[in-house]
């Protein structure tokens, strides 16, 4: 199925993103519509003269120009280095500078506990492009974002009002749509219509890892099973913390079978952890939604 991107029908592009994205419960599904409602149209405001620099040190000029803006607020709740994946980042970045050179500027304000720690993270993973290091949270200010990390993230038009949301490096969907749109391409196609569909089980759905010495590596296992009457294809498997890493069969599984999906949790220091692991494939329940816990020491 197609859905047309243009002019005329943008106002329904992230309203696109509750069909193809969040197949839920209905009381979860509703709250995203809610969020999607409040935030189609809406403008961002920036702070008047935001500070940019490189990497905490040198002051640069903010990113301007482009047709479009990718925006990214990053808030200081829980791990920030977690949240932020600059080196998937800086792939992206690259990837639609090369295929639309000057079309598209990319805005990261970052609020973290401390200038320290974010200075640590852009040092660790080299991430050169220009962030604002925004202590006092002005622009959460001005627009008060969402609390969830993945209504953080926006595609702005040139007037800096929002067309579509959602993170475009923790969710393939996301970053199909944000492709269609910069391209200029008059139809999209969600991917999953196109397959049969089939619906599956998780075996567990929330992992408890306990306690356990912060500098072991953890290690669980749950299946995956495909209840329905056509192959079941995971399309990916994205997790919320760099510190979360999953294996898997990448082979579709046949009705009736089913696969162990291996989880391993790597703690960087003692702390008590809530993550989750999404789950994307063609179930008509999907995705699935896997918590992790436990307390690193």
């Amino acid at each position: 199925m197609y859905w047309t991107v243009t002019k005329q029908m943008m106002k329904y592009s992230i309203m696109l993103l509750l069909f193809f994205l969040f197949s839920c419960g209905d009381s979860r599904k509703e709250n995203i519509a809610s969020i999607l409602k409040e935030w189609e149209h809406r403008e961002i405001l920036f702070p008047n003269n935001p500070i940019f620099s490189i990497q905490g040190n040198d002051t640069v000029a903010s990113p301007t120009g482009g047709k479009y803006k990718v925006f990214s607020y990053v808030d200081s709740i829980g791990c920030i280095s977690c949240k932020l994946k600059l080196n998937e980042w800086q792939k992206y970045i690259a990837d639609v500078d090369s295929l639309y050179p000057d079309v598209v500027r990319f805005l990261f304000y970052f609020h973290p506990k401390s200038r320290n720690e974010i200075r640590r993270v852009l040092l660790f993973d080299k991430f050169k492009y220009p962030v604002c290091i925004d202590e006092q949270d002005s622009i959460n200010e001005l627009n008060h974002f969402p609390s969830e990390a993945m209504f953080q993230t926006f595609l702005l038009d040139e007037q800096n009002k929002v067309i579509a949301m959602g993170n475009p490096i923790n969710n393939s969907k996301v970053k199909e749509l944000y492709m269609s749109i910069i391209s200029g391409k008059e139809g999209y196609s969600n991917g999953v219509n196109n397959r049969q569909l089939t619906t599956a089980t998780l075996s567990e759905t929330h992992l408890d890892f306990g306690e356990f010495p912060w500098n072991a590596k953890q290690q669980r296992e749950i299946q995956i099973t495909n209840t329905g009457e056509n192959p079941l294809v995971i399309n990916e498997m994205v997790t919320s913390c760099g510190c979360t890493v999953v294996e898997y069969d990448k082979q579709p599984v046949s009705p009736g079978k089913s696969i162990p999906i291996k989880v391993y949790y790597q703690a960087g220091h003692p702390e008590h952890f809530n993550k989750t692991i999404t789950v994307y494939c063609n179930a008509k329940n999907a995705p699935f939604l896997v918590k992790l816990s436990g307390d690193a020491k």
